[in-house]
């Protein structure tokens, strides 16, 4: 009886895929470098370094290919000329952003500004982002952070060749850490790397920093292959939903920090927070929250 399910199902996928291929045969798509699979579509073309991989497939078709990845179409344009056009005359075309399990769990259900669709919803939160968040005089207003984390690191590059010795320094985790500094003390007012890494709060964030590398960038194969969906493979999904609950904790207690102790800190929660005051309505916890992501 369940060999017979497994089989029907089986078939009435197959013959899905059968008709979304067959009819976006008859759309005006892009040309692609070799016919792709069934089910799997071009997915056993990808091979590490992608860019490599991308610039052979459009040497055999041009400039502009579309491949298959499962049941995904993806386009791949390789011309700068093409690029640009892409931003411009067709920027709001191409504007939307294909929704990932990832985005499901930390970016609140596609609502920050890097996974939400171009809409209404999306354009406030650009407005928002320009004004009151990246414009001139807030980023000035930050200036002497960025330049203390500069000092601070140029100081531990100093310490580390005293009395003219030498020494192995890994710069990028260096840079990387000064980095996150300078974001989270814009943020929040705190540091989390550096002399002040060995406080239990530090710690939790730079372990919430290495899940967030190592499952938000994950590539989630039933994005493409929607039937994995249904056993959740390698577990990615629980791991997500563990990861956004833990975010959505550490970013609540920053948030309520900040609201009791609001007018002493000139940093981005405490500027949101007021604005928070003037529209309830609009800039809700959720949202501030998703902007600090």
């Amino acid at each position: 009886m369940e060999l017979t399910w497994l089989y029907t199902l089986l078939s009435l996928l197959l013959l899905f895929l059968a008709f979304k291929f067959s009819s976006e045969k008859r759309r005006n798509l892009p040309p692609s470098p070799v016919p792709a699979l069934p089910v799997i579509g071009h997915l056993h073309l990808l091979k590490q370094p992608l860019h490599r991989t991308f610039h052979k497939l459009s040497e055999k078709a041009g400039p502009i290919i579309s491949l298959r990845f499962g049941t995904r179409l993806v386009v791949v344009v390789s011309s700068s000329a093409a690029a640009e056009e892409c931003f411009t005359t067709n920027d709001i075309v191409l504007a939307n952003r294909p929704r990932f399990t990832s985005g499901k769990y930390t970016d609140y259900n596609y609502t920050t500004i890097s996974a939400s669709p171009y809409g209404d919803h999306w354009r406030n939160l650009r407005r928002l982002c320009t004004l009151e968040i990246f414009s001139a005089s807030r980023l000035n207003m930050s200036l002497s952070i960025r330049q203390d984390e500069i000092k601070r690191l140029l100081y531990y590059l100093s310490q580390n060749s005293v009395n003219g010795g030498f020494a192995k320094v890994d710069l990028r985790s260096k840079l990387s850490e000064m980095s996150f500094n300078v974001i989270m003390r814009m943020i929040s007012g705190k540091r989390y790397f550096g002399q002040d890494e060995g406080n239990e709060e530090a710690k939790h964030f730079r372990g919430l920093v290495r899940e967030v590398v190592r499952y938000g960038g994950a590539s989630n194969p039933g994005d493409f292959l929607p039937i994995l969906q249904w056993i959740d493979y390698k577990g990615l999904e629980k791991n997500l939903a563990n990861l956004s609950e833990k975010m959505d904790v550490f970013l609540q207690g920053l948030l309520d920090e900040n609201r009791r102790d609001m007018n002493s800190k000139n940093t981005m929660i405490s500027h949101l927070l007021s604005l928070q005051q003037s529209q309830p309505e609009y800039y809700t916890d959720q949202i501030i929250k998703g902007l600090m992501m």
